[in-house]
This record gives C-alpha cells, structure tokens and sequence, in this order.
C-alpha cells in the first residue's frame, strides 16, 4: 500500500469514500455495514480500514465530500462581479449539478449526516451556514442594486432557493435521465419571475 501522502493513496482513498456514497445511498447508514462498502470497493473487509477506522468514520467522509464542493463554488459566485441573475443562475446551476456529479454523497449529507456526533455535525454545519450565508448575501446585494424589490426577505429567499434546489435534486438523483439543464433554466425562470405573466 502507498503511504498516506501519495497521490496514489488520495485516489484510492476517494474511490472508498465514493464507494461508501453508495453504499449509504442504496441502503442508509444502519443498513449498511464495512462489508458492504469494501465487497463495493472490490476489497477484503480488513483493508478498508486503511481508508477509514469505522463505518461512522466513513459516514463523515462522505458527507464531507458531498459538501465541500459546492460549498467552495458558491464562495466563488459570491465573490464574483456578476448582476444578481447570473449569480442566481450560477447558484442553482452548481447546486443542481452537484447532484448529478456527486449525487450519491449529497444524498448521504442530506439524508444521513444526522446520524455522526454532535463534533462533527457542527463542522459540517458550519459550511453550510456558509453556503445559505453567501446565497443571503448575494439576494441583499440584489436589493442594493435594484435588481428585486426592497421588501423581499433575504433570509427566506435564501432558504427557498436551497429548498427547491434539494427538492429538484432529490429527483435528479433518482431518475439519472433527468435533463438538468432543462431543470436548471426552469428552477431559475421560477426564482426570477414567479408565476405571473
């Protein structure tokens, strides 16, 4: 086996934690066992704990990586100099291919992560504080511009867009035929427009 800090391991390691979504995914934390994650990986049950020391260790890593990146991409929208609407449209077009990129894992984070410690469940509240954070400020600074109207309530609006983002990207995780794209103009047109003519 390569040592810790090779590349070598870093890929097999994330080729574990992507075994472990999957495992999660099809059969939810309790259902499923190190067994099932290392006859996934194509390993002896043993060598899986080269890759994490238990299964809630496991469950951690995949929430994480479920996470992590979206997290980072809406830092980035967030910090960009784009109008409102291109940042709106950017937001839900990297949450909603999330789920198609990671699906399993940010199935896992949405559904299981309840079941790690407390410890480790602040640390992955935290980003996402951060996530629904940036989307807040992103709506204020459409207040500011005159982008939307002043009386719209930022926290609320921020919340929606992650609601109806998760909502959509429950469905895409379960019909892989799903055209995102098509899901992402539609989510956006709705955030930006409403309902009326």
């Amino acid at each position: 086996m390569p040592g810790t800090d090779s590349a070598r391991y870093q890929q097999q390691r994330r080729e574990a934690i992507k075994s472990a979504a999957a495992v999660f995914a099809d059969k939810g934390f309790h259902g499923a066992s190190t067994k099932d994650i290392a006859a996934h990986l194509g390993i002896k049950q043993g060598s899986l704990y080269y890759y994490f020391k238990s299964k809630e260790e496991a469950l951690g890593e995949v929430c994480h990586f479920g996470i992590h990146d979206y997290v980072e991409r809406m830092n980035n929208i967030a910090a960009s100099e784009q109008p409102f609407e291109a940042k709106l449209m950017a937001t839900v077009t990297s949450h909603l291919s999330s789920y198609r990129e990671r699906n399993e894992a940010l199935k896992v984070y949405n559904d299981e992560r309840l079941y790690l410690p407390e410890e480790k469940r602040k640390s992955l509240k935290q980003m996402g504080s951060s996530y629904r954070q940036h989307l807040e400020g992103i709506f204020e600074e459409g207040v500011r511009s005159g982008a939307i109207r002043e009386s719209v309530d930022c926290h609320f609006a921020a919340q929606a867009v992650i609601g109806i983002c998760n909502a959509w990207g429950d469905l895409i995780v379960r019909d892989p035929d799903l055209d995102v794209f098509d899901v992402i103009q539609k989510c956006t047109e709705l955030l930006l427009h409403g309902f009326s003519k």
